[in-house]
Parts: structure tokens; sequence; C-alpha cells
């Protein structure tokens, strides 16, 4: 009989050793979401990386005065030209790094500045989560765009410093929110009281057992912020507030704007960095839906059954 409940007992070890192994990368290989969203955003990366890979024809700066202004899209130049003769398939290409920079920098400032103060205020408690539940109602509650549109046009117009501070200062409280109610759930855990009666310090429990445990939610904070900087920047850009001579996809649609791109019968002009813009952002939406499937037990069920009736 003994000898039977070892025999059993030997797959589920096994088993249960090998699932943490590559559980996540499974997930994500037959996640289609994640899959069609990572595709985006490597090639966004490689745009970004290596722009004159793909305008090899290209020697010098972009932004360069041509010869010929206005000109509809050809062989020579794919999308057209702008009014002062500048290639917009090469503008287009190289402005990817200075919109993926945006993105990435904007969303991970924004989501270090909610993991703190959400993670801080669930685990400290008392006053210290009255003040910071405070600031975090008052930052939500505010009018976002008309504040960004202040912020950025006194603290200094054309600073592309400037924009992503004022994008992490307006996009970290609604992650902030989500991550102290993650946070509260876990505060009275077993495994959080050991810690405490072995008198660890709260930034080594905070950064040790807490953060951890709450991965999933900060990588859907991060790609949740870089959505919503990239095409909050776009918009700043499009109005006149960011450096009017940079290489970005805002800008693209501020000069298209201003020079008529429309009029003059050159849509691909208007349309190609709106539309870069609405693709890198579809990659984080997606990969941010897909990572929210993956990681959500709840979610699991649906999926499984689906693929049941489906086979």
């Amino acid at each position: 009989m003994s000898a039977i409940v070892t025999g059993a007992a030997a797959p589920t070890t096994t088993t249960a050793t090998r699932r943490p192994r590559g559980g996540l990368l499974r997930a994500i290989m037959h996640n289609r979401k994640a899959m069609i969203g990572a595709g985006l955003l490597v090639l966004f990366i490689l745009l970004a990386a290596f722009p004159h890979l793909f305008v090899p024809w290209l020697h010098g700066d972009p932004r360069a005065i041509g010869e010929l202004p206005l000109q509809s899209p050809s062989g020579k130049h794919w999308l057209g030209t702008t009014g002062l003769g500048q290639d917009v398939y090469a503008e287009l290409i190289y402005s990817t790094r200075e919109s993926l920079i945006i993105a990435v920098v904007a969303g991970l400032g924004a989501t270090i500045l909610s993991v703190i103060i959400g993670v801080s205020a669930a685990y400290l408690g008392g006053y210290a989560d009255d003040g910071l539940s405070m600031l975090t109602d008052i930052f939500l509650v505010l009018p976002t765009f008309p504040l960004i549109i202040v912020l950025a046009t006194y603290a200094g117009k054309g600073n592309l410093t400037v924009i992503i501070v004022v994008l992490i200062l307006t996009g970290w409280s609604y992650g902030a929110r989500q991550m102290r109610a993650q946070a509260l759930s876990l505060r009275n855990r077993d495994f959080l009281e050991s810690a405490r009666v072995r008198g660890e310090r709260s930034s080594y429990i905070i950064v040790v057992e807490v953060l951890p445990t709450m991965i999933s939610l900060i990588v859907a904070n991060f790609l949740g912020a870089a959505l919503y900087s990239v095409l909050t920047a776009a918009g700043l850009q499009f109005l006149g507030l960011g450096d009017p001579n940079s290489l970005s996809w805002g800008t693209m649609l501020y000069w298209a704007q201003n020079q008529g791109a429309l009029v003059n019968g050159l849509p691909a002009w208007a349309l190609s960095p709106g539309l870069a813009v609405a693709l890198l952002g579809v990659s984080f939406a997606l990969l941010n839906y897909a990572f929210d499937e993956i990681s959500n037990p709840a979610l699991r069920p649906v999926r499984r059954r689906r693929a049941r009736s489906a086979s």
C-alpha cells in the first residue's frame, strides 16, 4: 500500500516542480494578444535602435531641407515630402526613438512613483496612509489634460525632460490606488507577520517580501502608464507644446497640420504618424490585456472552457 502511495505521489511532485519553470513563457506563447503586442513592440524597438537600416538611402539628417517640397508618394519618396522637401518616411522612422523613449521613461517613472506611494500607504497605515491616500485622491480628481497643458507651458515649452516629468506627475495616481489595494490584502499575511517577528525593517519587508508578490500588477501598471504617456505626449506635441525641431510623431502631426497636408493632397504625411502612435499604443494595450489574462486566475477557467469547446 505504501508503495502505491509513493508511486502516485511522484508524478505530482514532478508536476509541481516543473510548473513554475517556463509557465509564464508558455502562457505568453499561447496568448494571441501577447504575441501580437510583443511583435509590434519588438518592431518599434528595432526601428528606434537601428533607423538607418530601414532608410538605407538616407545620408545625413532626415530633417535637412530638400529640393522637392509637397511631393506625392513615389518610388523615391514612399510617403511623399513635407513643405520643406523632407522625406516623410525617413522622418517617420527616425521619430520612433523619441516617442518610444517618452513611453518607456515616463511609464517607468510613473510606475515607480505608484509603487512607492501605494505600497507605503498600505503597509505603514495610520497617518501615513491617510496623508498619502489624500494626495492620491487629489491627483485622481484633477482634470489631467488641462493640468498637463498648463504645466508643460509654464515649466518649459519644448523641453523633452519637462514633458516626461509632467507625464510622470500626472500619471501615477491611478496605479498608486491599485497598488495600495493590493498591498492592503497582503499586509496581514503570515509571511509578513513572521518577517516582523524576526525584527526586519519596514523597507526590507516592502522590497523583499511584498513587492515580489505584486510583479504582475506592477508590469500591468507600467504598460498602462506607457500607453498613457504615448498618447498624451503626442497630443501635447500636436498642440505645439513640444520642440518643433524634434523628431517625434507628435511633432510630425503638428507640422502636417500647420502646412496643410490634407489641403495639399498629402494624406500620408498626416495619417502615417497618427497610425504609428496608434500602433504603439495598441502594442502596449494588447500586452496589458494579455498579461492581465495570464496573471488573473479568475480568467483562466474561461480560456480553458473556450479551448475545450473549440476542440
